[in-house]
């Protein structure tokens, strides 16, 4: 159940900015942002997902696009044998080709950059949807965008929107704020951004933050760590 923090700006040639937190199982194998696919997806810089093979969060710096992939939940009626894994699709986003009509996978919500557009591509295993991202800020977890269902949407979302982003250096220290201040809560409320999902039966914790600033020029990418799964503390990007 990941968050991913978006601001798209009014100006067309201002930077995206994201912030994207990544929840999964500490034991399921992974490699921090790096070039892990220069055969397939050549120039492509991602986290990748050292098990299934393929990334939670991938950029092309070189076009200016970047997608990341968050979990949704979906009718439970595709195989297991016929599912294909959903970390294919940040990949073939970033090289240029978006989900299709039907994905053979399980559910999704998969943010898509491309220069000054951003939109969220959805699949519930019956049908697929694409919203356009407005200017402003938004966040996505595991239902619609800025959907008020999300508690940890509708108690923060409202404090990103609020905090500053063009500072030049870290822009991303405001929001970083917001996160620490998230922190007071339990990683099991419903609210919070750092999570621990364990109590629900499911094996996820937040492990990772990768912070970005997407142009039609490039794209600038960084990650930190957390110091434990589920565990706020400094981080390095």
């Amino acid at each position: 159940m990941c968050t991913v923090i978006v601001r798209v700006p009014e100006n067309p040639d201002a930077p995206t900015r994201l912030i994207a937190i990544r929840d999964e199982d500490p034991g399921r194998p992974w490699n921090p942002v790096g070039p892990w696919w220069p055969d397939a997806f050549p120039g492509v810089l991602g986290v990748h997902d050292v098990r299934a093979g393929g990334a939670w969060l991938a950029a092309d710096p070189g076009a200016g696009r970047l997608a990341v992939l968050l979990n949704r939940h979906d009718d439970g009626s595709l195989p297991d044998a016929d599912a294909v894994s959903r970390g294919i699709l940040p990949l073939a986003s970033v090289a240029g080709s978006p989900p299709g009509e039907a994905p053979r996978t399980r559910g999704f919500n998969l943010l898509e950059i491309d220069g000054a557009a951003s939109r969220v591509v959805s699949w519930d295993g019956v049908r697929r949807g694409v919203t356009e991202l407005a200017p402003g800020t938004h966040m996505i977890a595991h239902d619609d965008l800025d959907d008020p269902r999300t508690a940890r949407i509708t108690r923060w979302l409202p404090e990103f929107t609020a905090a500053d982003t063009d500072a030049a250096g870290a822009w991303w220290a405001p929001w970083l704020g917001v996160i620490e201040r998230s922190t007071a809560l339990a990683a099991t409320d419903d609210r919070a951004i750092i999570r621990d999902h364990r109590h629900l039966g499911i094996p996820t914790l937040s492990l990772l933050i990768c912070v970005a600033s997407v142009r039609s020029h490039g794209v600038e990418l960084r990650d930190a760590t957390l110091p434990a799964p589920g565990t706020w503390g400094p981080l390095t990007f």
